[in-house]
């Protein structure tokens, strides 16, 4: 990112424009909005503006996981953020579906259609030198369509870049905004501000959530740059948004690690590294909540083809700083063989993706060993999805007896209530009685067909259900 903004080129012919259309805004006691500003309420005068003579703005967080797509582009973009190559690559940017750039936003889409038929409703903001601080779609969209003029909104004469961050970042808050960012960019936002030296509370008010979630995305975005740096090979690896379609499954997988994290931290490891390798291949949130903590031992690593099979791990001892001559395990050769796979697929799908940064003989082995792992995880999801079943339809019984149970016990609890209120028609009670004794006496067959030596409970429901 730029060190900073600096002026853009046109920056002062924009102000001498901005100035003189904001005296006839005022003089016509013209159209104003509010926003929030430095803690408090500014009310700001709406001009309207050339959409060719605005600039885009280098740090809006919409974008900014989607600008490393092009790392040429994004240098230009760091170094030059007013440079026609720079603008016109945000330009692209806005109009790209965030978890797929090859592909036009269908949110974009839908804005084009809406300014097409309805024109523009909501007024931009830009800074006084005509940088856009809220209205970049709405600005690449109105060019598209040939419209030549933006209503916006004028931020004060000292706006700073911190202060149209801040402004931005408010906009895209309120509950009203119709496009949000998108899940990693909204991370991304989190991260920024706390940077900026907010406290995690103030942060997550701001974003209206609940401090734990935050946190949760904290952990989320975390394990996110670590896949990506684990994933480098061949001076190539994942990026940020690769993971824009994978919120909810990195989320339960962070509340089921931290769950069980708290009583073995090593199966917590197991857990994730098999889930990490589920989201890699891409599979669907109930298939990759199938990976436990022994989905790696118990169904995955006797199907695993030679390609795909881990060297053995000898665990190794990490140092305690502070501590001299005190060193503890840094993870047990089962950990480490699971991570092991893991990092095998995630550098194969970074080459995969490589395009043209690689051989194609180099793509094809990475296409070819994703196949084959789909292929060998397919079986073992499999067969954890029979167990999981299985284990469902063992308690399935049992529980919903249990919840007879407490039906029975709240039936007594209004038995009484209806008997002191003298409200109790007797003719419909003995009327349940009997449907209920006849579902015991079904039950009791099916009991008493299955166990040669029944239990206590069973033994009691054959002897209460046996016809006298």
């Amino acid at each position: 990112m730029a060190v900073n903004f600096g002026v853009p080129p046109e920056g002062e012919k924009i102000r001498s424009l901005v100035e003189e259309r904001l005296k006839q805004a005022m003089a016509d006691n013209g159209a104003k909005i509010t926003v929030d500003w430095r803690g408090e309420q500014k009310h700001l005068h709406v001009i309207s503006m050339p959409v060719d003579m605005l600039y885009f703005n280098p740090d809006t967080h919409r974008i900014r996981a989607q600008r490393t797509l092009d790392p040429a582009r994004n240098r230009t973009l760091e170094q030059e953020p007013w440079s026609e190559v720079a603008q016109e690559y945000l330009r692209d940017l806005l109009r790209c579906k965030p978890s797929n750039p090859d592909q036009v936003d269908p949110d974009y889409a839908a804005l084009q259609e809406e300014l097409d038929d309805s024109g523009q409703r909501d007024p931009g903001i830009i800074s006084p030198r005509g940088i856009l601080v809220d209205g970049n779609t709405r600005c690449a969209a109105l060019r598209d369509l040939g419209v030549k003029n933006i209503r916006v909104a004028v931020l004060p004469a000292d706006t700073s870049r911190s202060d149209i961050n801040s402004v931005e970042l408010a906009l895209q808050l309120r509950r009203d905004k119709r496009r949000e960012y998108s899940y990693i960019n909204r991370l991304i936002a989190v991260e920024d501000q706390l940077a900026a030296g907010m406290r995690e509370e103030d942060v997550a008010r701001a974003f209206n959530i609940k401090t734990a979630t935050l946190r949760q995305d904290r952990w989320v975005y975390q394990l996110i740059n670590e896949a990506i740096d684990r994933s480098g090979t061949n001076d190539v690896g994942l990026r940020l948004v690769d993971f824009e379609d994978h919120q909810e499954k990195l989320r339960e997988l962070h509340r089921d690690y931290t769950k069980l994290a708290r009583t073995d931290p090593d199966a917590a490891e197991l857990l994730k590294e098999s889930r990490l390798a589920m989201v890699v291949l891409n599979y669907s949130k109930t298939s990759v909540r199938l990976a436990e903590a022994d989905f790696h031992s118990r169904y995955l690593e006797k199907r695993l083809p030679a390609e795909l099979k881990p060297v053995a791990q000898v665990p190794t001892a990490v140092s305690i700083p502070g501590l001299p001559g005190v060193a503890v395990q840094d993870a047990t050769a089962a950990v480490m063989v699971t991570r092991a796979l893991t990092d095998s697929l995630l550098q194969a799908k970074a080459v995969a993706q490589a395009g043209e940064k690689l051989e194609a003989d180099a793509i094809a082995q990475a296409d070819g060993l994703l196949k084959t792992a789909r292929e060998t995880f397919d079986t073992a999801v499999k067969m954890a999805g029979r167990n999981a079943e299985l284990q469902k339809r063992q308690v399935a019984v049992s529980e919903r007896l249990t919840d007879a149970a407490e039906y029975v016990n709240q039936c007594a609890a209004e038995f009484a209530e209806a008997k002191a209120r003298r409200a109790l028609d007797e003719d419909a009670l003995d009327d349940a009685l009997l449907t209920l004794r006849a579902s015991l006496a079904r039950l009791a067959r099916q009991a008493g067909r299955t166990f040669s030596s029944p239990g206590n409970g069973v033994a009691w429901l054959l002897d209460a259900t046996r016809e006298n």
